[in-house]
């Protein structure tokens, strides 16, 4: 074996156990190049050929990560979102709600739904940019919330049968959204703060 297959083509392929990886230091540059290119440029014309000119990184390596531009954008905004859920625990459902919120800035939390809200939009015209963001960024902070709430259930916080109980991480997560949509400007940390306290919380009856 010389570690490549063919296709149905005739095309060689190397295999996906032989192919280099990037570092972690390298993905994390080349992700917020990416991001800063799509800011600058949108995603309709945002190509992987600027992008490979951007990072200084060959168009191969980059297929060789990232299938295409849904999946590169996709986890390039899942890399560079502000706050990780995993990890956080304070040991009640406020704290770690809180935890979570104090970790936000207003300028990023601006520039980033600004750049949420032009690739919404662009997803309508791309369907697959849709998928990838659903499947690389929406589901992963939708689980990482449910995880949250999970662990007040299992410290008896929060019943098991509380009716907002399934609602609360699309909520969360549609939240900043619609803010922007209601009053034309993004949510800063203190509306998410009593948002969470005033709807959130008792809803959960906490």
């Amino acid at each position: 074996m010389d570690g490549s297959d063919r296709d149905g083509t005739g095309t060689a392929r190397v295999s996906r156990s032989r192919r280099s990886k990037l570092t972690q230091a390298r993905q994390a540059e080349l992700y917020t190049s990416v991001l800063d290119l799509l800011r600058e440029v949108g995603y309709d014309s945002l190509t992987m050929e600027a992008v490979a000119a951007r990072t200084r990184c060959s168009k191969a390596t980059l297929y060789r990560q990232w299938t295409g531009k849904p999946q590169l954008v996709a986890e390039a905004l899942r890399h560079e979102k502000p706050v990780a859920l995993a990890g956080v625990d304070t040991g009640s459902l406020r704290g770690d709600f809180l935890a979570v919120v104090d970790r936000l800035s207003k300028p990023r939390m601006e520039r980033d739904t600004a750049l949420l809200r032009g690739l919404l939009q662009a997803s309508h015209a791309h369907p697959d940019l849709l998928e990838a963001l659903r499947e690389l960024f929406v589901f992963p902070e939708l689980t990482g919330l449910a995880e949250m709430l999970g662990h007040a259930v299992e410290r008896g916080e929060v019943s098991a049968d509380t009716p907002a109980l399934p609602f609360v991480p699309h909520t969360l997560v549609g939240l900043l959204l619609a803010h922007q949509l209601a009053e034309a400007e993004p949510a800063d940390p203190a509306f998410v703060r009593d948002y969470i306290e005033a709807v959130v919380l008792p809803a959960l009856d906490v």
